[in-house]
C-alpha cells in the first residue's frame, strides 16, 4: 500500500507493523504527532498493544523498561529536552539489555529555545549504549523501525531511529507500507530467555560489586561490536522481502570519486543534488552518508574514504570544546590507517538554519582549496 505520510506518522506505522505490545508517551514539539496515532491505533483496534499515558518523558522509559522486563515489545519517541530528561534511563535501558525502540526527532536543546532541528539531543546520548539509527527519508524512517527491532532483539540492546525536525518529522512523502504478513515473516514475535513472571521469578537490574560490573560492560560491548554485521545481513534480508536495502552508511557516486561529502540525515540528500552538478562540470564528487552512527561503521568509512583525495564531513551538530562530533568519529575512523586522504570538518545548519546547495558548494570550494585542515572548525552560514 502506498500512503502519504509525515515522518512522525513513518515512525508510529513502522511501531504498529512491528506489533509493538506497549507504548508509553509523553508528548513534545515536534514528536507528539508520533504517539497521537499510536493512541488513536491502540483505540480502534489496530494496534493491540498498552497505551500508557505518563506525566514525564523519565517515566516513559520507565515503563518501557519495565514492559521490556515483562517479555514485551516497547515503542517510545521523544525529542530534544525530553530525550535529556530520560537521560537516567537510557543508562537503564542499554545496561538492562531491554531492547526497546525508540523514535527520536532531532530538535536544538535550549536555550535559546527552539523547535528546530539539529543533533545534540541524540548526539549527546550517544555513550548510553543504544544503537542509533539517522534516517533521511519518511520511507527508511518507517523501514528502519522494524530493523531496529529486528536488531534490538538479537542482540538485547535498545535502539533509537532518528530524524530531523520539520524536514521530515512534519514533511509528507509517498511511503510504501509494507504488508502485515511480510513484516511478521521478517520481524518474528519477542520471546526473551529471561523474563518478569511469576512462574519463574528472577531478579533484575541489581546492585553489582567491583568484581561482576566490568564483565557486565565488556559484554555489552562486544554485543554492540556485532551489530554491524547484523545489521548489514537484516538489511540484505529486508531487501530480499520488500526490495529496499538496509545498511550501515549510503555511498552515492563514491567509488571513483576524488572528493566525498560526509553526512548524515537529510543534509545527505541535499548534498547528493550538488555532487550531480559537480559531476557534470567534471569533478569527481560523492556523499558518504553515515545511517547508523553507533555503532559507528569504521570498515565501511574506510573503505570508501581510502579510495578518495580529500573529505568534507559537515555537521548539523557541535560538540563544544571540540569539533563536529561526526568529524571526531570520522578521524577517529583514518587516525593511524595508510593512504587516508585529509579530513575537513564543518557545522552548518544549527537550530534548522536550512542546510543548502549552496551550503556544500561553500564548504566544497574551502576544502578543495586547501591541502590540509587548519582549523578544526569551519562554521557555514554563520552571521559575523
Amino acid at each position: 500500500m502506498k500512503k502519504v505520510m509525515m515522518g512522525n506518522h513513518a515512525l508510529s506505522y513502522g511501531a504498529m507493523l512491528s506489533r509493538s505490545q506497549v507504548i508509553a508517551a509523553y508528548p513534545i514539539t515536534p514528536q507528539t504527532q508520533v504517539v497521537e496515532l499510536l493512541s488513536e491505533m491502540c483505540a480502534d483496534g489496530t494496534l493491540d498493544a498498552r497505551f500508557i499515558k505518563v506525566e514525564s518523558e523519565h517515566s516513559a522509559m520507565a515503563a518501557c523498561i519495565g514492559a521490556s522486563v515483562a517479555g514485551a515489545r516497547a515503542f517510545t519517541a521523544t525529542s530534544s529536552q525530553g530525550l535529556a530528561l530520560m537521560h537516567e534511563m537510557l543508562h537503564w535501558a542499554a545496561g538492562g539489555r531491554h531492547p526497546i525502540v525508540m523514535g527520536n526527532i532531532n530538535r536544538s536543546m535550549a536555550p535559546g529555545w527552539s523547535i528546530w532541528t539539529d543533533q545534540n539531543d541524540s548526539l549527546s546520548e550517544r555513550d548510553t549504549g543504544w544503537m542509533q539509527y539517522y534516517c533521511a527519508s519518511n520511507q527508511e524512517v518507517l523501514d528502519t523501525v522494524i530493523q531496529a527491532f529486528k536488531v534490538s532483539e538479537r542482540l538485547m540492546i535498545p535502539g533509537m531511529v532518528i530524524l530531523d525536525a520539520f524536514a521530515l518529522s512534519h514533511t509528507y512523502e509517498v511511503v510504501d507500507v509494507p504488508d502485515q504478513a511480510a513484516v511478521d515473516k521478517y520481524l518474528p514475535p519477542f520471546k526473551p530467555a529471561i523474563r518478569l513472571t511469576p512462574s519463574d521469578p528472577r531478579a533484575f537490574g541489581g546492585l553489582t560489586g567491583a568484581e561482576h560490573y566490568m564483565e557486565l560492560r565488556y559484554k555489552l560491548q562486544k554485543d554492540m561490536e556485532k551489530a554491524p554485521a547484523l545489521i548489514e545481513e537484516t538489511g540484505r534480508e529486508f531487501e530480499k522481502i520488500f526490495g529496499r536495502n538496509l545498511g550501515l552508511v549510503d555511498a552515492y557516486r563514491c567509488d571513483d570519486a576524488d572528493f566525498v561529502f560526509v553526512t548524515s540525515g537529510t543534509a545527505g540528500f541535499t548534498a547528493r543534488v550538488v555532487v550531480d552538478e559537480f559531476r557534470k562540470s567534471g569533478l569527481k564528487a560523492g556523499n558518504l552518508r553515515i545511517k547508523v552512527f553507533r555503532p559507528f561503521p569504521f570498515a565501511k568509512v574506510r573503505e570508501v574514504l581510502k579510495k578518495v583525495k580529500k573529505a568534507a564531513v559537515v555537521d548539523r551538530n557541535c560538540s563544544y570544546g571540540a569539533h563536529g562530533i561526526f568529524y571526531q568519529e570520522v578521524k577517529s575512523a583514518l587516525y593511524g590507517e595508510a593512504g587516508m586522504p585529509p579530513v575537513f570538518g564543518y557545522i552548518a545548519g544549527l537550530g534548522g538554519r536550512d542546510i543548502t546547495t549552496d551550503s556544500f558548494k561553500e564548504v566544497a570550494a574551502h576544502a578543495l582549496a586547501k591541502d590540509k585542515a587548519d582549523e578544526e572548525i569551519v562554521w557555514i552560514g554563520v552571521k559575523k
